[in-house]
């Protein structure tokens, strides 16, 4: 009876089972038989048929083969099909995806609100470092530091420990980080306009409980940079990192392992070197709340590297430094004076523009190597006017009065003697006295020796020293009565050396009129000079003390 059914079920027909002989008829049922009380997949499911077991149209096959009657058919289709793949039953799943499903359906029971700890009082400490990778962007313009950095969390979860020794001893799981509780860590000083500003991460769960999350971000802070003496200057940076919203009572946060940033993979940079650092655990008391709200903050300190500035902003400053003490050297009455100190001064003009490109435009204060761009410019626009007076004065010297008493004295007398000017400064005052002096002694030789004597003198000149004195007709006389009774044409000798005389008093007259206006002008020129090179001291050490001061900074 139950042959009949199992016949019945496979839908074979009678006529081949008549051909057949009883064991292979009792064989193909008991084969058919043991399938039937196999496990079979529920309608509306995809079920993997497996291929250890004969389908009907394999038995048909058999049976026709048994039966000697071959099928062609079936023999075609057996050449064509390829063979069928072994494919894993559909009950097969690891251990691990097991685990991670029964953690993540226990934490959906419990809920991701809430500190994973047993009771209410219990304080969670998360443990919280920084791997710096590298330094993105220093924006001094807008005052922002960017960073690339890496987080690393260490917190213990209760929801999330399980015994090794159940699940095929595996003792660490990866889960998604949006589907468990996260510590509300956060930068206190960041300056981002982004909502999120880290990636996502799977977190490493450990049979204890012990979550590690090490996720990456963007970092943009606020950082109050000093450019005083930029381009060697060195900034201060911190990032301070918290809890926004537990106290230390309900959230501690402590360092993971060192009190500084992990550099082991930082990426050096072009433009900065790292010389410090360095982290501090702080405790802070806001006003809002009286409870201690803990932090961490992280310090860096960076050194600019000089070595672009240099070729674009130090050298240059230098070589026209070193030029503007040329422009003091040149005479002061030339022309290329003026132009050199014009050219200098166009020049520090365009490299104070590039200077503003680099700095803040709104820095609390300026830098030393701007306000030294700015003293050189002053310095040779003084110079510049000075070159301008001066040349002035020696072209049109004859419309200058003479220079007052107290310039004569403060520059002659005082600054020339101090700069040890004084011995290669011809003093127009002592030639005019020398000039008084001699004409002085030549007056008490006159009236030293007799009138006579030197009227005769002057007639012996003209007449080739002819000696009238000795002459018969002018004994027990002088001169004048000689002359009056007309010996030897004395009336036309005495009107030329009056002639004589009166031309020279005129030219005398010129000269000395020539002389004082040669005087005041080389006063003016001498006064100049003077006033130049002590300008040129004044700026030899006012450069000094400016590059002292800005190398002294770095």
């Amino acid at each position: 009876m139950q042959c009949t059914k199992m016949l019945e079920v496979w839908k074979i027909p009678r006529r081949f089972v008549s051909l057949l002989p009883t064991a292979q008829v009792v064989l193909l049922l008991l084969l058919l038989s043991s399938q039937s009380q196999s496990v079979r997949p529920t309608e509306g499911e995809n079920a993997v048929d497996d291929p250890a077991v004969p389908s009907r149209e394999s038995v048909e096959g058999q049976l026709q083969n048994s039966s000697g009657v071959p099928d062609e058919n079936n023999i075609q289709e057996r050449s064509v099909q390829p063979p069928p793949l072994k494919l894993p039953p559909k009950q097969a799943i690891s251990t691990e995806k097991i685990l991670i499903k029964k953690l993540l359906e226990r934490y959906e029971r419990q809920g991701r609100v809430g500190r994973p700890v047993i009771h209410t009082n219990d304080n969670l400490t998360v443990y919280f470092g920084l791997s710096l990778i590298q330094i993105l962007d220093v924006d001094e313009t807008n005052q922002v530091l960017k960073t690339n950095i890496w987080y690393h969390y260490k917190w213990t979860d209760v929801l999330l420990s399980w015994n090794r020794t159940e699940h095929d001893d595996i003792d660490n799981v990866r889960v998604p980080s949006k589907k468990i509780w996260l510590p509300d860590i956060l930068l206190y000083n960041f300056a981002d306009d982004r909502l999120q500003e880290q990636r996502d991460a799977l977190v490493v769960v450990y049979d204890s409980g012990e979550l590690l999350w090490m996720p990456q971000a963007i970092l943009r802070s606020s950082c109050l940079f000093d450019t005083l003496y930029f381009p060697f200057d060195s900034q201060q940076c911190s990032l301070k990192f918290g809890s926004w919203t537990y106290n230390g009572a309900k959230l501690n946060i402590d360092f993971v392992a060192e009190h500084d940033m992990d550099v082991s993979d930082f990426v050096p940079s072009n433009e900065w070197d790292i010389v410090e650092n360095k982290a501090v655990r702080n405790v802070k008391y806001y006003t809002c709340c009286p409870e201690p709200y803990p932090d961490l903050t992280f310090s860096l300190k960076l050194k600019r590297k000089v070595a672009f500035y240099t070729f674009i902003l130090v050298l240059p400053c230098a070589l026209l430094s070193l030029l503007t003490l040329v422009i003091f050297w040149v005479p002061p009455e030339s022309p290329a004076k003026l132009q050199l100190g014009m050219s200098i001064f166009v020049a520090f003009f365009f490299l104070l523009l590039v200077l503003a490109e680099s700095t803040p435009r709104a820095a609390a204060s300026v830098p030393l190597i701007g306000a030294y761009f700015c003293l050189s410019m002053v310095l040779i626009t003084v110079s510049t006017v000075l070159a301008c007076i001066v040349a002035n004065m020696f072209f049109r010297g004859v419309r200058i009065n003479r220079a007052p008493k107290w310039l004569r004295s403060c520059t002659i007398r005082g600054i020339a003697t101090l700069l040890c000017l004084r011995d290669k400064i011809i003093d127009p005052e002592e030639n005019m006295e020398t000039k008084k002096e001699s004409s002085k002694s030549y007056k008490d030789t006159k009236n030293k020796f007799p009138e006579a004597d030197f009227k005769f003198s002057k007639v012996r000149l003209l007449d080739n020293g002819i000696d009238y004195r000795v002459t018969p007709q002018t004994e027990g006389s002088d001169l004048d009565a000689f002359l009056d009774r007309g010996g030897f044409r004395s009336g036309a000798i005495l009107e030329e050396v009056r002639g004589i005389r009166d031309i020279l008093e005129k030219n005398e007259e010129k000269k000395r009129a020539r002389d004082e206006r040669e005087r005041y002008i080389r006063e003016w020129r001498v006064i100049a000079c003077v006033t130049d090179r002590f300008f040129f001291l004044i700026y030899v050490i006012i450069n000094i003390v400016g590059i002292t001061v800005i190398f002294k900074g770095q």
